[in-house]
């Protein structure tokens, strides 16, 4: 079987490489000629472990192929995938205007029988609108089939979650189009893959509700977190606790400074406006939401009360992206506390293992804040490091923002002569509080201000992570 797959970003390139590893003979499709050129000769323009091998291994096999002519793609091919953005407009909404716009240049291209997926997250209702718009511009009359096939990729860890996923869903309105799906994703029976087949409408559907469910149990480990600050209790035994519990689980109770990435705050919102359209209130999704604001809010005030004045002090930030093994900085928790803490006059020495781009960083802080107000003095304000201890010379505080491996084993004497002030602010709870305490550190943690009596307790024990 030949496919296309249109947009090379992150979902459309993880599903061509993918597919292509079954032995699908596969043709993607972007606008963007240097992009192009660069895939071709097999190199990637994000950072996804495992990727570029897979894409180098393909193409020298001849199954993968790279274009700008989206003609060629709908040519050769029985099955197009739609693997462009949409993202969020003003209202929070999905911008469906590139999957218009591809659905448009399909319809033109198409001379038999295809059908077409929305891979991208769409609103519920798009694919019937893409059959609309498809049927519009076709130059003669062909039959096709409109598919929708939500993708469940972790940046991280797409490899393995194309090869060995949960589930997958395939919702369409024809059995043709079922088949050939199926047929598609053959490989995944072997490993008795779960399938769900459904409407398109439900098929869209459960591509939002997981995902704001995840975003759900993330902000109430987080409310949590805070009432354990309070009480003295031990945020991560309550997870503990509670994921033993097979109803609840353990995956996604990890406190921390609040979700980020490029799904999550993008899913969410978009849900709550499709509710909003149909006159249906989603109070629980609200909360979560509200509650991520709070989080990074309450995260940047945990620095600030903390410190005490910051016009002045410089601040070592160890990790930009918003979750390990990724460079994507989409709406992560760090953009928002760099620019709180930019705001109240300090400094930033930043260190990430993978992100690199102090332009990008820029842009977002701006994009995040309030315009030009930051533009100017932010990039005189911001230092890129080339390690974490280059980020902690003469810093007046240390934050961990993301559970980079690397920085769970960080040389904790040699970071504490570094810094000129002895704060450590882990906000991802990766060290024992009383061993920090014990090296002379003011530490301070998601969740586990816990009373010493108890942290004696608990480095006797060992409650290690």
């Amino acid at each position: 079987m030949h496919i296309g797959v249109i947009g090379t970003g992150y979902v459309g390139l993880v599903t061509g490489a993918c597919f292509a590893e079954f032995g699908v003979f596969v043709t993607c499709v972007d606008k963007d000629t240097k992009k192009i050129k660069s895939l071709k000769q097999g190199k990637i323009p994000f950072y996804e472990p495992g990727l570029e091998e897979l894409v180098q291994r393909n193409i020298k096999e001849g199954r993968l192929t790279f274009t700008t002519d989206i003609a060629e793609a709908v040519r050769s091919s029985l099955v197009l995938f739609i693997s462009v953005g949409t993202p969020p407009r003003g209202d929070g909404s999905a911008d469906l205007s590139y999957i218009e716009e591809v659905a448009k240049e399909i319809a033109v291209n198409m001379k038999e029988y295809k059908v077409i997926v929305t891979k991208s997250t769409v609103p519920v209702g798009t694919g019937d609108r893409l059959r609309k718009i498809v049927s519009r511009h076709l130059n003669e009359k062909v039959d096709f089939d409109i598919v929708s096939n939500p993708e469940f990729l972790r940046e991280g860890s797409a490899i393995e979650d194309f090869m060995r996923p949960n589930r997958v869903v395939i919702g369409a309105d024809s059995q043709q189009a079922v088949a050939i799906m199926k047929d598609l994703y053959k490989p995944l029976y072997l490993i008795e893959t779960p399938f769900v087949i459904t409407n398109i409408e439900t098929s869209e559907l459960i591509k939002y509700a997981s995902n704001s469910f995840l975003a759900t149990k993330i902000s109430f480990i987080n409310e949590i977190s805070n009432l354990c600050d309070k009480v003295g209790a031990d945020v991560h035994m309550v997870a503990k606790g509670m994921g033993l519990d097979q109803r609840i689980g353990p995956k996604f109770l990890h406190p921390g400074p609040g979700y980020g990435g490029s799904c999550l705050p993008k899913d969410t919102k978009a849900l709550l406006k499709m509710a909003e359209e149909h006159n249906v209130e989603l109070g629980i999704i609200y909360a979560a939401v509200r509650a991520n604001e709070r989080q990074r809010e309450s995260m940047a005030k945990k620095i600030k009360d903390a410190i005490g004045r910051l016009k002045g002090k410089t601040i070592a930030i160890l990790g930009l992206s918003f979750k390990p093994n990724t460079d994507d900085i989409r709406d992560a928790p760090s953009i928002y506390i760099i620019r709180r803490l930019l705001k109240e006059g300090a400094k930033i020495r930043a260190y990430d293992p993978v992100f690199k781009s102090r332009e990008l960083l820029l842009n977002s802080i701006k994009l995040s804040g309030e315009g030009s107000a930051l533009s100017t003095s932010s990039s005189k304000l911001i230092k890129f490091c080339k390690d974490p201890y280059e980020a902690a010379e003469g810093a007046h505080a240390l934050v961990i923002m993301t559970e980079w491996n690397q920085f769970r084993n960080l040389e904790l004497e040699r970071l504490k002569k570094l810094l000129s002030e002895p704060f450590f602010f882990d906000l991802r709870n990766i060290y024992v509080p009383q061993k920090l305490k014990k090296l002379g550190y003011k530490y301070f943690c998601v969740g586990r201000n816990l009373s010493n009596s108890y942290l004696q307790y608990y480095e006797t024990k060992g409650f290690n992570e």
